[in-house]
């Protein structure tokens, strides 16, 4: 499921294929095993539209539940930029021997988490992550140098903001983790191809039943796919994009 999840386009595919079989399931199986009477069809409307509109709250909760993941996401990245950028300010309270190095390693690492929000390839994010955790031990242990060599309110105050950058990084990468349960996913799949059975067995008409046949199975799709696009920081198209990172890079580079 996770492999499906973080490619929208491919769980576009599969799920339309999944739900026009349940749609000619319904409409070429179990009108035969069960027809339905016209006595019966009232009860049969009360189950089909129970059915698709427990299924539009799955997916319009689903949808919300992407969305605030995607806001947090890109809040995490301004905190992110922010916590870099101050403590780049707070180097000038270091001793001239460090400040410089500390200066270089926060542009170096600036521009190391920018191409990691940029890549898409495993392999490379991960020999971005391994020169990530070591450019972070020579950040702190410069932190830590300077703690030592200032112990005062001022070495503390450049401590904490390089503990800031640290802290930074693991809460943007957890939210990048960060995902719709696969249980929710498969409910809404479930009841999904539920509800296209329904609607092909409770079809009227051989043009009506051509329309449920796509309508209603592109539409559920095309749903699914804007969450899993919404939910999926490394696919598809909605991304979020290291804006403040690449202003603070061009800042600091200057």
């Amino acid at each position: 499921m996770a492999a499906f999840v973080d490619h929208p386009a491919i769980l576009f595919a599969v799920i339309f294929v999944l739900l026009i079989a349940a749609v000619a399931f319904g409409v070429f199986v179990l009108r035969r095993l069960a027809p339905l009477r016209d006595d019966e069809r009232d009860d049969f409307n009360a189950v089909q539209g129970a059915t698709l509109t427990l299924l539009a709250l799955l997916i319009g909760f689903s949808i919300s539940m992407a969305v605030n993941r995607y806001d947090q996401r890109k809040n995490l990245e301004e905190a992110e930029a922010n916590a870099i950028g101050t403590e780049f300010a707070r180097a000038d309270l270091a001793e001239p021997q460090i400040r410089a190095s500390i200066r270089l390693a926060l542009v170096q690492y600036t521009r190391l988490r920018l191409t990691e929000f940029q890549t898409r390839i495993p392999d490379e994010r991960k020999r971005l992550d391994g020169e990530i955790s070591a450019l972070q031990s020579k950040l702190w242990e410069q932190a830590t140098q300077v703690a030592k060599t200032q112990p005062t309110p001022i070495g503390s105050l450049v401590v904490a903001g390089m503990n800031d950058v640290l802290n930074s990084q693991d809460y943007s990468e957890a939210a990048r983790i960060n995902h719709i349960p696969h249980g929710a996913w498969v409910l809404m799949i479930l009841i999904a191809i539920f509800g296209c059975a329904v609607q092909g067995y409770g079809a009227k008409g051989q043009r009506r039943t051509a329309l449920l046949m796509t309508i209603l199975p592109v539409t559920i799709s095309l749903s699914l796919a804007l969450i899993a696009d919404i939910d999926s920081p490394r696919g598809g198209i909605i991304r979020v994009q290291p804006q403040n990172l690449t202003r603070l890079l061009q800042s600091l580079e200057k």
